[in-house]
């Protein structure tokens, strides 16, 4: 699987990043019991007109698996959703674009997520990639959501050997 970014421009990538949000979406609905989620009733038009980043895992033949999508705020970058092709759950999809995000793409700087509270392997993964989860909220009727946050990692101990300003 390669990850790389993904350009919504393109009809046949926008159509198959609309396609796999909304049937993990659907998935989701069914195990928060809310089928409220505003993605579920995006257009593709709508989808292709936020203003988020795209990352895809996208097989060898060239089919996009999952993506990763996210705003910044400052430093702060605000997942916005990772939806994975309900085919391709549990092979570790969501993880691989998480992984390459957090390393490659933003590392250092501080990450924001939310999810359904009920949604048991969302919430699994970032708990196990070192989000810590903040307070419930609940947006509508029916629905409550869990926050994450995972902040900047402190730079790995030198053991003393770096540069001081106490010399």
């Amino acid at each position: 699987m390669q990850i790389r970014a993904l350009d919504l421009a393109d009809d046949a990538t926008a159509a198959a990043v609309h396609r796999i949000g909304r049937a993990a979406y659907a998935v989701e609905a069914e195990l928060i019991g809310f089928d409220g989620i505003p993605a579920l009733g995006e257009s593709l038009a709508d989808m292709r007109a936020r203003d988020l980043n795209w990352l895809g895992a996208v097989t060898h033949d060239g089919d996009p698996a999952g993506f990763l999508a996210w705003g910044e705020e400052g430093d702060r970058v605000c997942i916005d959703r990772l939806c994975v092709d309900p085919a391709r759950f549990r092979q570790g999809v969501a993880s691989l674009l998480l992984r390459h995000a957090l390393t490659e793409v933003f590392p250092g700087r501080p990450v924001a997520v939310t999810t359904g509270a009920a949604n048991a392997p969302a919430v699994t993964l970032y708990e196990r990639l070192g989000f810590r989860r903040g307070p419930d909220f609940s947006p509508a009727p029916g629905l409550t959501m869990a926050s994450f946050g995972r902040a900047v990692a402190p730079a790995p101990w030198d053991g003393g050997r770096g540069s001081s300003d106490l010399a």
